[in-house]
This record gives structure tokens, C-alpha cells and sequence, in this order.
């Protein structure tokens, strides 16, 4: 067994205080985005972790990279036909979730998925590389294949198919917005007493601000 009872860190880096924040919380996620961003500590700072419920009735996490942020939510792309997809298709109740260790901070989103009109998807997809184009089409996500050397070689067929041709985005594949109905806001304190905020939106259009025990 390995016992790690003994891991400790203690921090101290920053606070969230209430008299600090905004009313909204995509501004306070854009402000730590790019303070994370700024303090260049290697991270990759869009990388998220998706959450759904499978067909299988078991949550499964992944880390995706998030590729737009507004105050309409929050917006991935994927392969439909995937695991992921599907679940989403068969129940949109979601989370994201981010931990930037560097600032010692993580925001745990709840929202609702929803496909990205197709305008949205060909714009992202038109601005991919042609690598990342045709890997989107070779690969049929979550399948099962024979090997590697099978996706190595249908992606060389591909190459030659689609040389000096524009390379059109599949069907199956596109973007998802996700719609924030609570955003928890959590900052690493000393002695475990951390900062925890949630926001939680609200009938009237608003968001109601909460502070949450550590």
C-alpha cells in the first residue's frame, strides 16, 4: 500500500474575499484565466476536466481543452459519436472543472451542454491544422481498433485523398456550449480553511453569491 497520509502543503498564496469580486462570474473566471495565464508556470491553462453521466449510468471525467469562453458559457469541441458525446446526448447535465495548482486555485462549473450551431463548428474546424482536420475524421472516438499502425495508415490514406483539396468538417464532429447554472470559485487558504464562493444563477437573471464552509 502506499500510504499518502503525509502529504502536506500549505497555502498561502491569495484570498477570495466578497468585497473583491464581481457580481458576474464569467468576469472572475476571465480575471483568474488570465492571471494564471500571466503567471506562465508552464500550465496549460484552458486544460479542463468534462464530467458526464455514461449510457452505462456511471460519471466519467476527461481533461478537454476549452476553446471559447463568454458570458453565454463555456465551449469544447468533440466527436459526437464519442463516449462523451453520447452521454451529453442522453443526459446534457454536466461539469467542468479546472485546478490551476500554480495559484493554488480550481473553479467547478455545473451547466448544461448544448451542440454549437454548425457555423460555429466550421469556423473552429477551417482554423484547425490539416493534421488535426483529418484526425478528426479518421478517428471514429472511443472505438475499438485493431492497433495503432491501423490509424497511422488510414490517416495516410486520407493524406493522399484529400491533398491540395479543402478538407471538409465531418457531421459527427463539433463544438459544445455549456450553459453555467452554478460556478464555484475555490482559493487554497492556510490551515485548510480555504476560500470557497459559489455562484448560483438565478430566476430573475441574476446570480446569487454564497460563501461555502471549507
Amino acid at each position: 500500500m502506499n500510504d499518502l497520509s503525509n502529504y502536506r502543503k500549505s497555502y498561502e498564496k491569495s484570498e477570495l474575499l466578497e468585497s473583491n469580486i464581481p457580481e458576474d462570474p464569467i468576469n472572475l473566471f476571465n480575471r483568474w484565466f488570465h492571471e494564471v495565464e500571466d503567471f506562465d508556470s508552464g500550465e496549460e491553462v484552458n486544460a479542463m476536466t468534462v464530467a458526464t453521466i455514461g449510457l452505462d449510468g456511471f460519471p466519467k471525467s476527461r481533461v478537454v481543452l476549452l476553446k471559447k469562453f463568454s458570458e453565454e458559457g463555456f465551449v469544447f469541441y468533440t466527436n459526437y459519436n464519442s463516449e462523451k458525446g453520447k452521454a451529453i446526448a442522453n443526459n446534457p447535465n454536466i461539469c467542468l472543472s479546472f485546478f490551476w495548482h500554480g495559484l493554488e486555485r480550481q473553479v467547478i462549473i455545473k451547466g448544461i451542454a448544448q451542440k454549437t450551431s454548425a457555423i460555429v463548428s466550421d469556423n473552429y474546424f477551417d482554423s484547425r491544422p490539416d493534421g488535426s482536420k483529418l484526425g478528426a475524421i479518421v478517428s471514429n472516438q472511443s472505438e475499438v481498433v485493431p492497433s495503432r499502425v491501423f490509424l497511422e495508415d488510414n490517416l495516410k490514406d486520407l493524406e493522399k485523398e484529400y491533398e491540395s483539396m479543402v478538407i471538409p468538417r465531418p457531421e459527427h464532429w463539433g463544438g459544445f456550449l455549456v450553459v453555467p447554472l452554478e460556478v464555484e470559485f475555490w482559493q487554497g487558504r492556510a490551515n485548510r480553511l480555504h476560500d470557497r464562493i459559489r455562484y448560483k444563477y438565478q430566476d430573475d437573471y441574476t446570480w446569487k453569491i454564497e460563501r461555502l464552509s471549507p
